[in-house]
């Protein structure tokens, strides 16, 4: 996280159990609330492997606890999709709700389980072969200031007047520190760049961070042979395919577009919740254990 350092007022916090760290909890601080670190898109409170429930919830009680003690009042914090979980690990929300949080943002995701693929439909798959037939070559590549300079940026610019969360340069910091983590997928028509995504790999998940193509992409079939690629690519090592969210607004409003698109591509839908707690709520907070 040190390389957004600037941006984000850093207030991380370990939990530890006898001498071990147990939880951690990527966080920072902004006008005397305490975020799940608002740089990361799925950062929480992360347990170690061996963590049970029980001392799960007095890891977390501990968290409020020490919170409250440094006048902090509320806690916003985000919970992990559970298909980015390597083990069953719901302790979160179940404490949430014991600690009375308030939901205030619940967005709608769309996500391809890849040991249950639906496969492309019929528009979908003239797509992939709309490119076949355009003799789109597909590569695997270092090579991210190509896809960045001359199709991502320039595309959000002309569209949105925005540029990516990211920039080039901590791209490439990021892949340089975790070269098996943060892979460049790029879609030529003869030697030009015409499309390409900057893809994510967790230990489950497989996600296209950005993704964009030149003004031909629908002519070309690009975005839809890029999916197809990087789906059957990596989908040997993980399990499931984000497409990222598909609703605005803190969850209130769907973007039928999106929506219909990556169904097409036979993404269904979880959840990735947002709660509010206040962290006094540790004095009455009682798990009521028979």
């Amino acid at each position: 996280m040190d390389y957004h350092s600037d941006r984000f007022k850093d207030y991380s916090l370990m939990v530890f159990k006898d001498d071990n760290l147990y939880a951690v909890l990527p966080a920072n601080v902004k006008d005397g609330v305490v975020y799940s670190h608002q740089g990361l898109t799925y950062g929480s409170f992360v347990l170690q492997e061996k963590a049970k429930l029980l001392y799960a919830f007095e890891a977390f009680k501990a968290l409020l606890k020490f919170l409250s003690s440094e006048g902090i009042q509320t806690l916003e914090i985000r919970n992990i999709p559970t298909f980015y979980n390597s083990l069953p690990a719901d302790e979160l929300s179940y404490f949430l709700f014991k600690a009375e949080a308030q939901l205030v943002k619940r967005d709608a995701l769309m996500v391809i389980d890849t040991t249950h693929n639906l496969g492309f439909q019929k528009n979908r798959r003239e797509g992939i072969n709309k490119a076949i037939r355009n003799g789109l070559k597909i590569k695997v590549e270092d090579n991210f200031d190509s896809f960045w300079n001359e199709i991502l940026i320039p595309n959000l610019t002309k569209k949105h007047g925005v540029k990516p969360v990211h920039s080039l340069e901590e791209i490439k910091l990021l892949a340089s520190r975790f070269p098996e983590n943060i892979k460049q997928v790029n879609v030529y028509k003869d030697d030009t760049i015409v499309a390409g995504t900057t893809v994510f790999l967790t230990k489950t998940t497989i996600h296209p961070q950005y993704v964009s193509g030149n003004s031909d992409k629908n002519a070309y079939g690009s975005l839809d042979l890029a999916y197809d690629f990087i789906i059957n690519h990596f989908a040997k090592q993980k399990r499931y395919f984000d497409f990222n969210i598909s609703s605005e607004e803190n969850g209130t409003k769907l973007n039928s577009g999106l929506i219909f698109w990556k169904e097409s591509c036979g993404a269904r839908t979880f959840v990735a919740d947002n709660y509010v707690v206040e962290t006094v709520k540790y004095k009455t907070l009682d798990l009521n254990v028979l």
